[in-house]
């Protein structure tokens, strides 16, 4: 019962402007100075992730042609061993 109400009612709550200056203001007075360095090493981190994705995509194609290949070379062995290959050619 309590996790449905907690559930029901926390997942309904959005910021609005209101909210959202009270949240802007409280982070000045807590962080001050610091604030552009915080987002300065946000913004850093937000790059390295996404060059991290794009690493990811890079290898999962490189991995993928590599599975293609290996498959296009078991089937070309696999008729050659089988003399399928040199009835096509004549």
């Amino acid at each position: 019962m309590i996790e449905y109400i907690c559930t029901k009612y926390l997942a309904m709550w959005t910021p609005g402007p209101f909210e959202l200056i009270v949240i802007l203001v409280i982070a000045v007075l807590l962080f001050g100075r610091r604030l552009p360095e915080i987002a300065r090493g946000l913004g850093k981190s937000m790059t390295e992730f996404k060059k991290g994705i794009h690493e990811a995509e890079d290898t999962k194609d490189e991995f993928v042609n590599d599975v293609l290949k290996v498959g296009d070379d078991v089937a070309k062995e696999t008729r050659k061993a089988t003399g399928l290959d040199e009835e096509n050619k004549h």
